[in-house]
């Protein structure tokens, strides 16, 4: 760990918006990577400018969703420009309004900031405001089909990690808004310096924000029929299987049309697509741990080649198999 050390004028000021019965995760999990980024440049004597968190409020003191009480700066106190404006959410502001001059206030400093980011359901404070009106956005997939039904002026992104429009960045629940500071900071400051917050904070370097919210096997509703279940769980269990359609529905006890509209009814996706997505995030952990090349983890997981497998990277990340190995590898090396 780095000592703290006192922030300069030149510091870009980060301001945390923070609402009652907000998440503290959603507040102090990006400003520690903004911290973490400023502690890094000063023990190495780079002169480039840090970042100087704040945190602001409606009142001096408020409760969070979890009962501990924050003190915060008067929002009127703020002077001068800002950097990044922050919006921490909480499950309750998915239904919430929030007071005019909060949404004032946070239109007038998004205007003047360089960018502005809501961390999980903080989604609902930017749209409320405007903010998010003829934009690209995403929030915690639990409240993705809320926001769009309240905002349908939103292109609300289910699946994605964190998404930037412009000026105006949204990050899905809760340790997706540690993804997107880390993105922040290596646009800032260089992938050397998001990969050593990083490690600080004993995480991998930050996943990419096409990446999808959570895992495979979470993302697909389980199977009512019981065959189904059982071949779903062989291939989360062995990716590198003989997975085609006409095997799983010989194992099913069932003819391959019928395997393939049965299960697509009962997941949401076809057989196909849910095998290339459980050996894309199979390969996905061989890459981030090293140790194996491209072409060692497409056999591995059941690729064949790393052309399949950079195909398949590509439909589901959005980013190759190398390039999410060279950036996403623990120790940062390709």
């Amino acid at each position: 760990m780095l000592p703290s050390v006192p922030s300069r004028r030149s510091d870009r000021r980060v301001v945390s918006l923070a609402l009652p019965g907000v998440q503290p995760l959603d507040l102090f999990g990006p400003m520690e990577v903004f911290d973490a980024a400023t502690r890094w440049l000063r023990a190495r004597g780079d002169a480039r400018p840090g970042y100087r968190c704040v945190l602001v409020g409606p009142q001096r003191e408020l409760t969070t969703g979890v009962g501990v009480v924050v003190v915060t700066e008067p929002l009127r106190s703020l002077r001068g420009p800002l950097d990044t404006v922050l919006v921490g959410g909480a499950p309750e502001f998915i239904e919430r309004t929030f007071e005019p001059a909060i949404l004032r206030w946070l239109r007038r400093r998004a205007a003047r900031a360089r960018r502005v980011a809501s961390i999980c359901t903080g989604a609902f404070v930017l749209a409320e405001a405007g903010l998010l009106d003829g934009r690209r956005a995403t929030t915690h997939w639990m409240a993705t089909e809320q926001l769009r039904a309240r905002f349908p002026e939103v292109t609300v992104e289910a699946d994605a990690l964190y998404v930037e429009d412009g000026p105006i960045h949204s990050s899905a629940g809760v340790t997706a808004g540690i993804d997107l500071a880390l993105a922040l900071v290596e646009r800032d400051l260089g992938h050397e310096a998001a990969l050593a917050v990083a490690q600080g904070l004993v995480m991998f370097l930050h996943r990419p924000g096409g990446q999808s919210q959570f895992s495979a096997a979470l993302k697909q509703p389980t199977p009512s029929h019981a065959p189904l279940r059982r071949v779903r769980a062989e291939v989360l269990e062995r990716p590198a299987g003989d997975h085609r359609v006409e095997g799983l529905a010989r194992r099913a006890g069932m003819s391959p049309r019928h395997f393939a509209r049965v299960f697509a009814e009962q997941t949401g996706e076809t057989p196909a697509r849910f095998v290339q997505r459980v050996r894309v995030e199979r390969a996905r952990s061989l890459l981030e741990q090293g140790g194996l090349g491209v072409d060692a983890v497409a056999e591995q997981v059941g690729f064949g080649s790393a052309e399949t497998m950079r195909r398949a990277f590509m439909r589901v990340l959005g980013v190759g198999p190398s390039s999410y190995r060279a950036r996403f590898h623990a120790s940062g090396s390709g």
